[in-house]
Protein backbone atom coordinates (compact mmCIF):
# COMPACT_ATOMS: atom_id res chain seq x y z
CA UNK A 1 0.00 0.00 0.00
CA UNK A 2 2.99 2.52 1.32
CA UNK A 3 4.90 1.63 -2.06
CA UNK A 4 1.45 2.34 -4.00
CA UNK A 5 0.86 5.19 -2.72
CA UNK A 6 4.71 6.51 -2.91
CA UNK A 7 4.25 5.64 -6.77
CA UNK A 8 1.16 8.14 -6.96
CA UNK A 9 2.98 10.78 -5.48
CA UNK A 10 6.13 10.45 -8.03
CA UNK A 11 3.73 10.66 -10.72
CA UNK A 12 2.32 13.77 -9.25
CA UNK A 13 5.83 15.42 -8.97
CA UNK A 14 6.83 13.94 -12.21
CA UNK A 15 3.58 15.76 -13.87
CA UNK A 16 4.18 19.14 -11.54
CA UNK A 17 8.05 19.35 -13.28
CA UNK A 18 6.76 18.47 -16.40
CA UNK A 19 4.49 21.08 -16.10
CA UNK A 20 6.66 23.39 -15.32
CA UNK A 21 9.52 22.43 -18.05
CA UNK A 22 7.06 23.02 -20.67
CA UNK A 23 4.94 26.32 -19.79
CA UNK A 24 7.27 27.94 -17.17
CA UNK A 25 10.47 28.05 -18.70
CA UNK A 26 11.57 31.26 -20.57
CA UNK A 27 15.11 32.90 -20.70
CA UNK A 28 14.26 35.75 -18.65
CA UNK A 29 13.33 33.03 -15.34
CA UNK A 30 16.70 30.94 -16.87
CA UNK A 31 18.63 34.06 -15.65
CA UNK A 32 16.85 35.09 -12.65
CA UNK A 33 16.07 31.77 -10.92
CA UNK A 34 19.78 30.77 -10.75
CA UNK A 35 20.33 34.09 -9.16
CA UNK A 36 17.40 33.61 -6.59
CA UNK A 37 18.32 30.10 -5.77
CA UNK A 38 22.24 31.34 -4.85
CA UNK A 39 20.20 33.87 -2.08
CA UNK A 40 19.59 30.40 -0.32
CA UNK A 41 22.82 28.74 -0.97
CA UNK A 42 24.06 27.98 2.69
CA UNK A 43 21.33 30.57 4.07
CA UNK A 44 23.15 33.41 2.55
CA UNK A 45 20.30 35.88 2.28
CA UNK A 46 19.03 35.24 6.29
CA UNK A 47 22.73 35.83 7.85
CA UNK A 48 23.02 38.82 5.96
CA UNK A 49 19.73 39.69 7.73
CA UNK A 50 20.61 38.10 10.85
CA UNK A 51 24.26 39.95 10.55
CA UNK A 52 22.71 43.58 10.00
CA UNK A 53 20.45 42.78 13.14
CA UNK A 54 23.41 41.40 15.30
CA UNK A 55 25.04 44.94 14.44
CA UNK A 56 22.21 47.16 15.94
CA UNK A 57 22.42 46.08 19.40
CA UNK A 58 18.50 46.33 20.17
CA UNK A 59 17.70 43.65 17.76
CA UNK A 60 20.82 41.47 18.51
CA UNK A 61 18.55 38.64 20.02
CA UNK A 62 16.40 38.69 16.81
CA UNK A 63 19.49 37.81 14.49
CA UNK A 64 21.04 35.48 17.17
CA UNK A 65 17.87 33.70 17.08
CA UNK A 66 18.11 33.68 13.26
CA UNK A 67 21.08 32.40 13.16
CA UNK A 68 20.47 29.11 15.58
CA UNK A 69 17.56 28.92 13.60
CA UNK A 70 19.34 27.98 10.46
CA UNK A 71 21.66 25.88 12.41
CA UNK A 72 19.13 23.87 13.86
CA UNK A 73 16.87 23.40 10.78
CA UNK A 74 20.30 22.34 8.74
CA UNK A 75 21.03 19.67 11.33
CA UNK A 76 17.27 18.81 10.90
CA UNK A 77 17.13 18.42 7.14
CA UNK A 78 20.80 18.62 5.82
CA UNK A 79 21.75 16.18 8.35
CA UNK A 80 19.46 13.87 9.36
CA UNK A 81 16.21 14.20 7.37
CA UNK A 82 18.24 13.84 3.71
CA UNK A 83 20.14 10.34 4.77
CA UNK A 84 17.07 9.05 6.38
CA UNK A 85 15.72 9.34 2.68
CA UNK A 86 17.87 9.20 0.42
CA UNK A 87 15.49 10.40 -1.87
CA UNK A 88 17.73 10.97 -5.65
CA UNK A 89 17.12 14.49 -7.16
CA UNK A 90 15.28 15.02 -10.37
CA UNK A 91 17.89 16.62 -12.15
CA UNK A 92 19.68 12.98 -11.96
CA UNK A 93 17.09 11.52 -14.25
CA UNK A 94 18.06 12.27 -17.75
CA UNK A 95 14.34 13.81 -18.87
CA UNK A 96 15.22 16.64 -15.97
CA UNK A 97 18.36 17.80 -16.62
CA UNK A 98 19.03 21.25 -16.67
CA UNK A 99 22.23 22.85 -17.72
CA UNK A 100 20.83 26.38 -15.72
CA UNK A 101 22.56 25.21 -12.66
CA UNK A 102 25.37 22.71 -11.08
CA UNK A 103 23.57 19.17 -10.18
CA UNK A 104 23.60 19.01 -6.06
CA UNK A 105 25.49 16.19 -4.64
CA UNK A 106 23.22 15.68 -1.87
CA UNK A 107 20.06 13.87 -1.66
CA UNK A 108 16.40 15.48 -2.83
CA UNK A 109 14.25 15.29 0.01
CA UNK A 110 13.59 17.65 2.15
CA UNK A 111 14.99 20.57 0.53
CA UNK A 112 17.69 22.72 2.49
CA UNK A 113 17.18 25.62 0.76
CA UNK A 114 13.68 25.52 1.38
CA UNK A 115 13.69 24.08 4.79
CA UNK A 116 16.13 26.93 6.19
CA UNK A 117 14.49 29.60 4.31
CA UNK A 118 11.17 29.11 5.74
CA UNK A 119 12.34 28.60 9.25
CA UNK A 120 14.33 31.65 9.18
CA UNK A 121 11.44 33.68 7.22
CA UNK A 122 8.98 32.53 9.69
CA UNK A 123 11.49 33.42 12.71
CA UNK A 124 12.10 36.87 11.07
CA UNK A 125 8.35 37.19 11.11
CA UNK A 126 7.54 36.61 14.20
CA UNK A 127 9.53 39.67 15.99
CA UNK A 128 8.68 41.48 12.76
CA UNK A 129 4.97 40.82 11.61
CA UNK A 130 4.81 44.05 9.14
CA UNK A 131 7.45 42.65 7.13
CA UNK A 132 5.78 38.60 6.93
CA UNK A 133 4.70 39.23 3.30
CA UNK A 134 8.08 40.42 2.24
CA UNK A 135 9.95 37.85 4.36
CA UNK A 136 7.78 34.75 3.08
CA UNK A 137 7.76 36.00 -0.55
CA UNK A 138 11.64 35.87 -0.40
CA UNK A 139 11.74 32.01 1.08
CA UNK A 140 8.82 31.46 -2.06
CA UNK A 141 10.69 32.45 -4.90
CA UNK A 142 13.31 30.37 -3.18
CA UNK A 143 11.70 27.29 -3.22
CA UNK A 144 10.20 27.76 -6.46
CA UNK A 145 13.69 28.06 -7.83
CA UNK A 146 14.32 24.80 -6.49
CA UNK A 147 11.52 23.43 -8.78
CA UNK A 148 12.38 25.95 -12.03
CA UNK A 149 16.34 24.75 -11.54
CA UNK A 150 15.07 20.74 -11.24
CA UNK A 151 16.70 20.34 -8.30
CA UNK A 152 13.69 19.44 -6.17
CA UNK A 153 10.36 17.34 -6.54
CA UNK A 154 7.36 19.75 -5.43
CA UNK A 155 7.00 17.26 -2.35
CA UNK A 156 10.31 18.08 -1.21
CA UNK A 157 9.97 21.50 -1.02
CA UNK A 158 6.57 21.25 0.42
CA UNK A 159 8.41 19.39 3.12
CA UNK A 160 10.95 22.04 3.63
CA UNK A 161 8.33 24.75 4.49
CA UNK A 162 6.66 22.31 7.35
CA UNK A 163 9.67 20.99 8.58
CA UNK A 164 11.05 24.99 8.49
CA UNK A 165 7.93 26.63 9.67
CA UNK A 166 7.82 23.65 12.54
CA UNK A 167 11.32 24.10 13.24
CA UNK A 168 11.07 28.11 13.84
CA UNK A 169 7.78 27.43 16.30
CA UNK A 170 9.67 25.21 18.38
CA UNK A 171 12.91 27.43 19.13
CA UNK A 172 10.68 30.47 19.19
CA UNK A 173 8.79 29.02 22.19
CA UNK A 174 11.59 27.22 23.85
CA UNK A 175 13.35 31.21 23.54
CA UNK A 176 10.38 32.50 24.87
CA UNK A 177 10.24 30.08 27.41
CA UNK A 178 13.55 30.22 28.19
CA UNK A 179 13.47 34.53 28.21
CA UNK A 180 16.09 34.71 31.26
CA UNK A 181 17.92 31.30 31.32
CA UNK A 182 21.23 31.06 30.29
CA UNK A 183 20.37 30.21 26.63
CA UNK A 184 18.59 33.78 25.97
CA UNK A 185 21.58 35.26 27.70
CA UNK A 186 24.30 33.74 25.66
CA UNK A 187 21.82 34.50 22.32
CA UNK A 188 22.07 38.51 23.95
CA UNK A 189 25.72 38.63 24.60
CA UNK A 190 27.01 36.76 21.28
CA UNK A 191 28.41 40.09 19.24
Amino acid sequence: MYLKIGNEIQKIDDYILFVIKKYGQNRYLDIIMPIVTFMGNMGIIWFIISIALILDKPYRIIGNSVILTLIISTIVGEGIMKHVVRRVRPCNKQEYVSKLYLKPTSYSFPSGHTLSSFAAAEMLSMYFTQYKLIFMTIAFLIALSRLYLYVHYPTDVIAGVIVGVICSKIIFIILQQGYNSSIQQILINIK
